[in-house]
């Protein structure tokens, strides 16, 4: 009964019982009206029915004996309805509200079991992501129930979205590149709940994230909230492990597959009756060998180059990592306060050179992280009004490179002659180690004039040093180059203003951003000795977004945004493996503009629908691409870029949810604007080694009690297209020499079945690159084929 604690103590406007037949509602306004079905056991003189429009306030309607209720006269939108009988399971419909038109629902409750849970997570949580993507935030919001079950990680869960592209060097632990409508490394940043990736203790990397640690995933496109105090480039992705309002539990999850893989995570949540103190943790752990087979050129005994197929032997990744976060709910001073440390580590074997022609056999990376972060949040302040946050960190993160080999090794993993000078990636050996620390602080207040109308401020600086040391350096005359300083200051702050209209069918945001860098530096010359390159610059940015429902449940957005993006500590400063530094980098800039119509949860007595379609154009200057041979890279200006485009997704649900089919597809133009410089050459050319027409389709079955009452079994298809993409500049060398990416159209199936109770289990069989098809995602880099996975869940 917490919800409907919650509910009868907000203010209500109470509606008399209107007979369904009530003659329609005015132009310009909707009504909702239905029948609640009790189960067997039912009490109709006690139901409750309430509704929530887009702005959470919500309205009690009254029923008939029948079990009959109506609301009139409402603004077109989005509603979420609640129907609650006692003795009955509660349940929530999403409808949505035409001017003129009606909108019927049938609520047919079953049996309740726990109520009072059931009333709170189902409330809370559909209540956050329809917020989510009810506002005017151009934001894509990824629901991860169905992925918890399924052994893709979530980078291949984001790649299967509208504009999104995870471009891979290898199996498990490998380096990733995440797209978003072009865009690509650091200029979209990441986050978990609302903290930089980095400093929240997962470094590794989007990919390597435990799915099921994760609720779901906010990706916002070009256009980024100010109370992030970020300074992305072409969005945000913000993955969302709690809500906060989780019962008292603890979930496993652990994982097998084809080439050695093997992972796991465990998570647990514990609050103290009504004390509000709470314990949250978790652990995850990842094995790979990654010993998939490649097809490669080998020299025979004569030396002559010959094709042959042939397992990877030095491909290895190991990685763990803890997160433990204690802290009190609900106190005077606060009603948030906690404190999280974490730490992870892994370690990286490397098998080839970039374009995967020269075999490794003892070149490894490894990483290490440690850190703590402090969280305050009061909302308590001016009667309410004002909400107040704050957020502090600090990370180490140890990066160790060594490259010692002696001996030319072979792609069977055989030791062949002797080196002249250690080193297999470059010509000199390398034994290092970098060190990083950050330090976080972020400042969010929010003020709610009414309402309809809400201001918001952030500021957030980072600091970030680096320093290392080249452990060949060590007892010669030479100062190690790794001892050069390297300090980088950033701050991004912001003032954002919310209104909404027209009992909230139109809502606008607008905002304002300031951008500043200091960053002092020591270049080592390739002669010796070092010279200082320090760079300073403040910039603004402006941007607006706007939301409108529209008529027969169509929802239409706009955002706009100036972009800045400060250049990061591994694009100034290169990552001490493979990409080298750059200290001349400077911000880049871009315009940022989106426009999408989409219909959600259209039901008819065919099914129901929900679709999309949308097109975006990022103009951008200086922009930051990284870009190298066949042993190193470097990040690089590439002066103006601009990436147009156009997505398009659909779906449908039949009766009784049975069947679902989801498709999409995504075309982006990205190319060379710049018309001067190193890459004047280059003008109208795409921007090289970028897919810019790919589409997923996904078909599921699903049936629910079919061994067990309550349980489901399901049956899932996924397909992926890739069409054919140049590694290099398109207008460089004759067409048909061109090195590119060939089109690839793989295919997975998973078999899925999930027993409730108190012990909620699960299991999933996958078959992953069905036609084990040669696929690829850099040049010359092949990825694993056709792979068996199995998972086990369980949820306390």
């Amino acid at each position: 009964m917490l919800l409907g604690a919650l509910v009868l103590a907000l203010p209500v406007a109470a509606q008399e019982p209107v007979p369904a037949s009530a003659p329609p509602a005015p132009v310009g306004k909707g009504d909702i009206a239905g029948r609640m079905r009790p189960c067997e056991g039912g009490d109709l003189g006690h139901a409750e029915v309430w509704l929530l429009d887009a702005s959470e306030r919500v309205t009690t309607l009254r029923a008939d004996s029948q079990g009959r209720f109506l609301a009139k006269d409402l603004a077109p939108g989005a509603y979420v309805l609640h129907a609650y009988v006692p003795g009955c399971e509660p349940q929530s419909y999403r409808v949505q509200v035409a001017a003129g038109e009606r909108a019927d629902v049938d609520a047919a409750l079953t049996e309740s079991v726990t109520l009072e849970t059931t009333i709170d997570v189902t409330g809370r949580t559909l209540g956050r992501g329809e917020e989510r993507t009810l506002s005017a935030e151009s934001v894509q919001v990824v629901e991860l129930e169905e992925a918890r079950q399924q052994s893709a990680d979530l980078g291949e869960v984001l790649s299967r979205g509208t504009g999104v592209s995870v471009q891979r060097t290898g199996g498990l632990g490998s380096a990733s590149r995440f797209s978003l409508n072009g865009f690509s490394g650091e200029q979209v940043r990441f986050f978990l709940d609302g903290i930089p990736l980095d400093m929240a203790g997962f470094g590794l990397g989007l990919a390597n994230v435990p799915v099921n640690l994760l609720k779901r995933v906010e990706v916002y496109r070009g256009v980024v909230p100010v109370r992030f105090g970020a300074d992305a480039l072409g969005g945000a992705v913000n993955l969302v492990s709690s809500d906060g309002d989780e019962p008292n539990g603890a979930s496993i999850s652990l994982q097998a597959g084809s080439y050695g893989t093997y992972r796991g995570s465990l998570s647990g949540h514990y609050k103290l009756g009504e004390s509000g103190f709470f314990l949250k943790g978790h652990a995850f752990g990842d094995l790979a060998r990654n010993n998939y087979k490649v097809d490669v050129e080998v020299a025979d005994e004569f030396g002559r180059l010959g094709p042959a197929r042939v397992p990877r032997f030095h491909d290895g990744f190991a990685a763990g990592g803890f997160g433990l976060e204690v802290g009190v709910l609900e106190q005077p001073f606060a009603d948030r306060l906690s404190l999280r440390v974490f730490g992870t580590r892994a370690r990286k074997e490397l098998q080839h050179n970039v374009v995967m022609t020269v075999p490794y056999g003892e070149a490894r990376s490894a990483e290490e992280s440690l850190g703590a972060l402090a969280t305050w949040a009061h909302q308590g302040l001016m009667s309410g009004k004002l909400r107040l946050e704050g957020v502090g960190g600090y990370s180490r993160r140890d990066t160790d490179f060594r490259d010692m080999a002696r001996s030319v090794y072979d792609w069977y993993g055989n030791q062949g002659v002797e080196r002249r000078q250690p080193g297999e990636i470059d010509s000199t050996a390398a034994d290092q180690v970098l060190r990083q620390e950050s330090v976080l602080a972020r400042l969010h207040a929010g003020y709610e004039f009414s309402a309809a109308q809400q201001l918001r401020v952030s500021l957030a600086p980072t600091f970030v040093t680096r320093g290392g040391e080249d452990r060949l350096k060590q007892g010669t005359d030479q100062r190690d180059p790794l001892s050069a300083q390297r300090d980088l200051l950033t701050g991004v702050g912001g003032i954002e203003h919310e209104l909404a209209l027209g009992d909230g069918a139109l809502k606008n945001v607008a905002f304002l951003k300031g951008y500043m860098m200091r960053s002092t530096s020591e270049e080592a010359l390739p002669e010796g000795g070092f010279r200082r390159q320090d760079q300073s610059t403040e910039r603004l940015g402006v941007g607006e977004s706007l939301r409108l429902f529209l008529p027969h449940g169509l929802m239409l957005k706009a955002s706009y945004e100036y972009a800045t993006r400060l250049p990061g500590p591994d694009e100034l400063f290169g990552d001490g493996v493979m990409v080298l530094a750059n200290l001349g980098l400077r911000p880049e800039v871009s315009h940022n503009a989106n426009l999408e119509l989409s219909l959600s949860d259209f039901r008819t007595g065919v099914g129901t629908w929900r679709g999309s379609v949308g097109g975006f154009a990022r103009l951008a200057d200086q922009l930051i691409v990284l870009l190298g041979d066949d042993t190193t890279l470097s990040y690089q200006n590439v002066f103006a870029a601009r990436s147009l485009g156009v997505e398009a997704s659909a779906g449908w649900t039949s009766p009784g949810e049975w069947l679902s089919l989801d498709a999409n597809s995504t075309w982006q133009d990205f190319r060379n604007a710049g018309g001067a410089g190193a890459y004047a050459a280059f003008k109208g050319d795409r921007i090289p080694n970028r897919p810019w027409l790919f589409a997923n389709l996904t078909a599921r079955l699903q049936r629910g009690s079919l061994l067990l009452t309550g349980d489901t079994a399901s049956f899932s298809v996924t397909s992926r297209y890739i069409h054919e993409f140049y590694r290099g500049w398109e207008s460089q060398g004759l067409r048909a020499f061109k090195q590119k990416v060939s089109s690839q159209f793989t295919h997975s199936l998973g078999l899925s079945y999930t027993k409730p109770g108190p012990v909620t289990l699960g299991g999933t069989l996958e078959v992953l690159n069905v036609t084990d098809a040669k696929t690829y995602d850099f040049f010359g880099v092949q990825r694993p084929g056709r792979a068996l996975s199995f998972k086990v869940t369980a949820d306390f």
